[in-house]
C-alpha cells in the first residue's frame, strides 16, 4: 500500500450527482478495494498511472483548513455528500481523523450533510453528527454474507457490523439509510437484507451493477471466485426493481431511489 500526504486547493467541490450540490473527499483512493468500484476512473486525474486501484491512498492533510476557508466564503447553500469517490471512514481515518474534523467544521453552517460509507467506524462520530442540524448517514450493503464481502469488498467492515452501525445511529436520533448496491445478481438477497434493516433505517436506495471497462474483469473474476454463474445481459433490472419495491413496501421501508446503469 502506497500512502502519501498531499495538499489540496479545494475540498468542497461541485457534484455531478443529481441529488447533491457538493462533495467532500478527504482521501484519494480507497483501501476498501471493492472490485466493482466505479471510482477507479479517478486514476485518470490523480497521476496514479502505475498503481492499481486499492493499492494507493493519498491523504489530503490540509482538507480541514481549506474547508474552513471555503465554507466561510459566499458559497451557495446546498447538500453535501461526504465520500463520493472514496470512503471517508476507511481504516486510515483512525489515524488522521480528517472526516471527524470536517464534520466539526460543518456543524452549524447550514449545509445539509449526507455521509455514505462501508465502515462501522462512523459510529465513533455520533457526537459530532448530532451537531449538524440536517444530517443523514448511509451504509452500503451488497450482501449479508461475510465470505462474499471478503471477495467483493475485502477491506470494508463486514456487513453485520454495518447493519449494527445503522441500528446504533438510529437509536441516537440520526437519520439513516442503506444503499443496497451495486446489486450483485445471484448474490444480493433483497428480502434478506431488507428484513435485517427493519427498524434501523429511514429509507433505502438501490443501484444496479455497473460493469465498465475499468472494473469489468475484476468483477467477473470475483463472481467466479464466489461460485456464481453470471451473464451480464441476462438480468431484467425492471423486474428486480418491482421486486425490491414490493419487498420494501411489505416491511414499511420507503425507497428513495432505484438507479439503473
Amino acid at each position: 500500500m502506497i500512502i502519501k500526504e498531499v495538499q489540496c486547493k479545494s475540498i468542497l467541490t461541485k457534484s455531478n450527482l443529481p441529488e447533491v450540490e457538493y462533495c467532500i473527499n478527504p482521501y484519494i483512493g480507497c483501501t476498501h478495494n471493492c472490485v466493482y468500484c466505479y471510482a477507479s476512473f479517478m486514476k485518470r486525474f490523480t497521476g496514479h498511472t502505475d498503481e492499481d486501484w486499492g493499492d494507493f491512498l493519498d491523504v489530503r492533510v490540509n482538507s480541514v483548513e481549506v474547508l474552513k476557508k471555503q465554507i466561510t466564503s459566499k458559497k451557495k447553500r446546498g447538500d453535501i455528500l461526504i465520500g463520493s469517490v472514496t470512503d471517508s471512514y476507511q481504516p486510515i481515518e483512525n489515524k488522521y481523523r480528517l472526516t471527524r474534523q470536517i464534520l466539526e467544521v460543518l456543524g452549524g453552517k447550514g449545509f445539509p450533510v449526507s455521509v455514505l460509507t462501508k465502515s462501522d467506524l462512523v459510529v465513533r462520530d455520533i457526537d459530532v453528527l448530532k451537531k449538524i442540524e440536517d444530517c443523514e448517514v448511509g451504509l452500503t450493503i451488497t450482501s449479508l454474507g461475510e465470505g462474499i464481502s471478503r471477495i467483493f469488498e475485502p477491506g470494508a467492515s463486514i456487513p453485520l457490523k454495518r447493519v449494527n452501525a445503522l441500528r446504533v445511529l438510529k437509536e441516537n436520533g440520526i437519520r439513516t439509510y442503506a444503499f443496497i448496491g451495486p446489486m450483485l445478481p445471484g448474490i444480493t438477497q433483497i428480502e434478506e437484507i431488507v428484513k435485517a434493516l427493519e427498524g434501523k433505517v429511514d429509507f433505502v436506495m438501490f443501484e444496479t451493477l455497473n460493469l465498465n471497462k475499468v472494473n469489468r474483469e475484476r468483477t467477473l473474476k470475483a463472481f467466479l471466485k464466489a461460485g456464481v454463474a453470471f451473464s451480464p445481459n441476462s438480468i431484467n433490472w425492471g423486474e428486480v426493481e418491482k421486486k425490491a419495491r414490493r419487498i420494501c413496501g411489505e416491511y414499511g421501508i420507503p425507497v428513495k431511489g432505484f438507479y439503473k446503469h
